[in-house]
């Protein structure tokens, strides 16, 4: 079993425990908060930043403890991220639903609901949370599972981060209409890095589709690299957590 294989196992698990039915989803929606334009938000002039609050990795084990996820998403919105990414995959990731809930209450920009989405119910359950935007992980999903869960996300006014690793996944990506791309650089089913991903990917998206660079960034020479190669975005965790003053780190990183 891959890393991913047992991830999803673990997600699919934890889903037992709330699910809800149908009506009650229904219901729930019609008081979710407005969704935010998180496209509009990362379509800035320079190259914009996904910040991420993240307790933990399979890769990396503990990267921070974040006590306080409100104050730290509150600095990333002080140093100029343009939208909040948090985590709320458990058992990995050491994340949680009640983070997004807090955190999007709290701040003014975007929020990106990090999890392994493999259900419908968990579409619904995104925005009756109040994300603006949400993870889909090709690798993760069937063909069909990639197409449905997309058109219910932006048919709740989601945007959709359609996340790839390679040029195949990229294709059915394009395929299915994403307007936001994120390449990954790192394996899922392995864990390691090879920023290769971003040379062979990104400048094969169309000039149509925003293209976010995910994983093993930390350096402004990697946000320029990316970006020469087309990215609009670059999605970063370890390195905002770790820092010691994620407000001087973010302007660092885009030289500002």
């Amino acid at each position: 079993m891959s890393v991913l294989d047992s991830i999803i196992e673990g997600v699919r698990e934890d889903l037992a425990a709330r699910r809800l039915p149908m009506s009650e989803l229904l219901e729930a929606l019609e008081v979710a908060p407005p969704v935010r334009d998180c496209l509009s938000a990362l379509l800035t002039e320079d190259i914009s930043v996904i910040a991420e609050v993240k307790r933990s990795s399979p890769s990396k084990g503990e990267l921070a403890v974040i006590a306080d996820p409100v104050s730290l998403a509150k600095s990333y919105q002080e140093g100029g991220a343009d939208v909040i990414s948090v985590l709320t995959e458990e058992r990995r990731f050491k994340g949680s639903i009640s983070d997004l809930i807090s955190i999007r209450a709290a701040i003014e920009i975007p929020v990106l609901r990090k999890d392994f989405i493999v259900t419908e119910f968990q579409v619904y359950e995104s925005r009756i949370l109040g994300a603006d935007l949400m993870l889909l992980i090709v690798a993760g999903l069937s063909k069909s599972q990639l197409t449905d869960f997309y058109q219910l996300a932006t048919g709740l006014g989601m945007d959709v981060l359609v996340e790839v690793h390679t040029v195949e996944e990229a294709e059915r990506a394009i395929e299915i209409g994403s307007k936001i791309i994120g390449v990954n650089s790192r394996n899922l089913k392995t864990l390691e890095v090879d920023e290769k991903n971003f040379e062979l990917i990104l400048p094969q998206l169309p000039d149509s589709v925003l293209k976010v660079a995910e994983s093993g960034i930390s350096q402004r020479s990697q946000v320029q690299y990316v970006q020469s190669l087309g990215a609009n975005a670059v999605l970063i965790g370890e390195t905002l957590v770790k820092a010691g003053n994620p407000i001087h780190t973010i302007n660092d990183l885009l030289n500002r």
